[in-house]
């Protein structure tokens, strides 16, 4: 994909409006995981580095288009600061008379951070007004927010059509990385797909089916495509509205296509839960599906461990709870442990790998979930329409 990228602009000096994906677990007050702020710093590091006056903008949870407190960015701002180890000031709010003082009074190499841009509904929206106030603040805007690429926001998608606008150096490693591993991937290529929906999952599992030399899936969503295959699953989780389309993937299965052969059942979901490992055929009507079985975790590991290219993107069970999380983690070091590339995405599966401490040991963690899924699937994403670089 031929994009405009950050090193196509002349950015010294100048005024530059910076979507970035700083939307991080917050404890307390605190960051509890700074993966995507410590990504975007090369992007904000150059800016800096050219002078620039660099503002920052990004979303924070769902406050659903009103100011909610415990989700404004002040903490994100601290530990920004910390890892620039310099001053960064973090406004109270995004748009308005607050926001252009403060612009006016930067400096060269001064950062700013706007408040939560979703604490006003016109940003999901794609308000026109709302992208004008922003891009007002710039002369020129990069995105550098690959998590939120998929969604064709004011601040992803319409700012980009007014001033200036080039991919950053986050974006442009991701969209590089994830093109590559879908045009030209080694071979065996395999994929692991998991998580709780197929409805999420559906197009790029097909899409992947036409990719892979395997694809693995486990989680809540193979129990739709189980139960679309008429087996009982019990009081398993199931998306009931799935089944039809779920019934059309199994009967077009074939050998490269990977459903849990057994799988650990409980009747709660808990830790203290008796739990037993069942062949997919044998489960009792009050029993639940909580995680893939031990010959699954021995066919998809081995499968894993030939392959040279791995593309993992959710759980393949409840890893949160302790009995539950046997199957994520031994795809997680299975993945880890492989002569391969690997590219991992998500945040449910960065968390299973960041416990296991095997992040330094993946090719590539994307910072986006939902984003990588749509690329994969259709090579395209809506924030990066007014980056492409158009042919003469």
């Amino acid at each position: 994909m031929n994009l405009k990228t950050l090193k196509d602009l002349d950015v010294k000096n100048k005024r530059v409006l910076v979507r970035v994906d700083f939307n991080v677990p917050l404890e307390d007050g605190k960051v509890v995981d700074d993966t995507r702020i410590t990504e975007a710093l090369p992007t904000i590091n150059y800016l800096r580095e050219q002078e620039a006056k660099v503002i920052l903008m990004s979303h924070l949870g769902r406050p659903e288009g009103k100011v909610v407190e415990e989700l404004r960015l002040e903490p994100v701002g601290h530990r920004l600061a910390e890892l620039i180890d310099d001053h960064v000031l973090t406004l109270t709010d995004c748009v308005g008379e607050e926001v252009q003082r403060a612009v006016e009074g930067m400096e060269e190499g001064d950062v700013v951070l706007l408040e939560n841009l979703r604490f006003y509904a016109a940003e999901e929206e794609n308000k026109k007004e709302f992208a004008h106030q922003l891009a007002e603040l710039a002369d020129v805007y990069i995105n550098d927010a690959f998590g939120a690429a998929h969604r064709a926001h004011a601040s992803t998608e319409g700012v980009a059509h007014l001033i200036p606008a080039a991919a950053g150096l986050l974006l442009e490693k991701e969209i590089k990385t994830l093109s590559e591993v879908m045009s030209d991937p080694a071979k065996p290529f395999v994929a692991v797909i998991g998580g709780a929906k197929i409805s999420t999952k559906m197009g790029v599992i097909n899409k992947l089916l036409e990719k892979t030399d395997n694809l693995l899936l486990g989680g809540g969503l193979a129990n739709t495509i189980v139960k679309a295959a008429g087996v009982e699953v019990g009081k398993s989780l199931v998306e009931e509205e799935m089944l039809a389309e779920a019934k059309q993937l199994s009967e077009k299965k074939d050998s490269k296509l990977k459903i849990p052969v057994d799988v650990v059942v409980a009747q709660e979901a808990n830790n203290t839960a008796r739990t037993r490992i069942s062949n997919i055929n044998d489960i009792k009507p009050e029993e639940a599906i909580f995680d893939i079985g031990a010959e699954t975790i021995k066919e998809y590991t081995e499968i894993i461990k030939k392959a040279k290219t791995v593309i993992w993107n959710g759980p393949m069970g409840m890893f949160e709870q302790s009995n539950f999380a046997n199957g994520t983690n031994s795809v997680a070091k299975a993945v880890a442990e492989g002569d391969n590339k690997s590219v991992i995405g998500g945040g449910e599966t960065l968390e299973a790998v960041s416990k296991l401490a095997l992040t330094d040991r993946v090719s590539f963690v994307s910072t986006g979930g939902g984003a990588m899924l749509e690329f994969m699937e259709k090579g395209d994403l809506p924030a990066l329409e007014p980056l492409k670089k158009q042919d003469k």
